[in-house]
């Protein structure tokens, strides 16, 4: 025998009122539209607009992936070491993709690195050289870096992109030249992408990247940091500054042109070369021993680019800090 409530849902449909029906005791009445419902869970039920196809993945003992289609798709919850993070990975992405997703990882960790360590240590400017196209300084800011933000860049074109990514940020300032160990007009390799250097490629990156068989060359100034500092933090109370260097095999010339001044820096990163791609750039372990020997000291080393047929890594994000810069003792 039909309930009293069976009979009123039969029933409502008649009057211009629509029913989902989700089961026993649990019904969705509506007037217009139309709606779908997918078990979620044991007991639970996804209500949706339309009449679209849904598909609910379980990714944990309390969390499920809802996705738009009729087969959905499958994911693998893991759970992020001991912080209650999960990461939800795609079962879909192939085997081909797993060292993308790798590098993917990394850039991100590493940026949240970068923002917390220097919440931490209380930098207040940032260099960033080697700026391109204002990719790092945007970073910085979507991460939540509140300081100022000095950016060089020689090219000119690159430049100009630059300038427009900070034209509406009144504590960004930006300088269309690069630093090296000392002051001179040098020709650039561009039209390299995101590549430009001011040296030549090595065998190994001729081979890795057909971009270095074409290109052309643009005069550029390079001037020293310590030259630059002072004008760079002016109007900053109590300047704590980080040195941030992506300048394509040129980094330690850069870090030279700091002078006795590299001393004011509480933190650094520099991109470091396990696989030269640039004639005469230094490999990871001399770079990495030049920063140690200023008093800096490794937080974190990110993959930047891999070998697609190896797996080796190319490059590294090296991040560093100065021990006791924050004031704290290490936790």
């Amino acid at each position: 025998m039909q309930t009293l409530y069976r009979r009123l849902l039969t029933f409502l449909p008649r009057i211009g009122v629509k029913v989902l029906d989700l089961g026993p005791g649990a019904a969705v009445v509506f007037r217009r539209g139309d709606r779908t419902g997918v078990p979620v869970g044991q007991g639970a039920h996804l209500v949706a607009q339309g009449k679209g196809r849904y598909a609910v993945t379980s990714v944990g003992s309390d969390s499920w992936l809802v996705a738009r289609g009729a087969k959905g798709r499958k994911a693998t919850s893991v759970p992020f070491g001991a912080t209650g993070a999960r990461l939800l990975l795609d079962e879909a992405v192939s085997a081909e993709a797993e060292r993308e997703f790798q590098l993917g990882a990394a850039h991100y960790l590493g940026a949240q690195h970068v923002a917390a360590l220097l919440e931490l240590n209380r930098v207040n400017c940032v260099f960033d050289v080697g700026a391109n196209i204002g990719q790092y300084g945007k970073g910085l800011r979507r991460f939540g870096y509140k300081g100022r933000i000095v950016s060089f860049e020689p090219v000119s074109i690159t430049f100009e992109k630059l300038q427009q990514a900070a034209e509406s940020d009144p504590d960004w300032q930006v300088y269309n030249f690069a630093l090296g160990r000392e002051e001179a007009v040098q020709s650039i390799h561009i039209d390299w992408k995101s590549m430009n250097s001011l040296l030549p490629p090595s065998e190994y990156g001729k081979e890795r990247y057909k971009r270095f068989a074409k290109g052309r060359t643009e005069e550029i100034e390079i001037r020293r940091l310590d030259d630059v500092m002072q004008k760079a933090l002016e109007g900053i109370e109590d300047p704590r500054p980080y040195l941030k260097m992506d300048t394509q095999g040129f980094d330690m010339e850069v870090f030279a042109g700091a002078g006795e001044r590299i001393s004011e820096f509480v933190g650094m990163q520099s991109e470091v070369a396990a696989l030269a791609l640039y004639e005469g750039s230094p490999l990871m372990g001399e770079a990495i021993a030049a920063y140690e020997a200023a008093g800096f000291g490794v937080t974190g080393m990110y993959p930047v680019t891999r070998e697609p047929a190896t797996g080796r890594v190319v490059e590294f994000d090296c991040v560093m800090v100065r021990p006791g810069a924050s004031g704290s003792a290490a936790g």
